[in-house]
């Protein structure tokens, strides 16, 4: 049931991290605030497809 996601910083647009999450409990897409390397701050990190 859980699924692998990967999440997107949405300033620099690159791909960071890489999760699971649950598609019962959270059907839409995520959104996280983690430390993006390529930034050197905290940003939103999105679900991509």
């Amino acid at each position: 049931m859980r699924d692998i996601i990967t999440l997107e910083c949405q300033v620099c647009k690159n791909r960071n991290y890489s999760t699971t999450k649950n598609k019962k409990l959270h059907p839409g897409r995520v959104e996280y605030k983690k430390y993006c390397p390529t930034c050197r701050k905290h940003t939103a990190h999105k679900q991509t497809r």
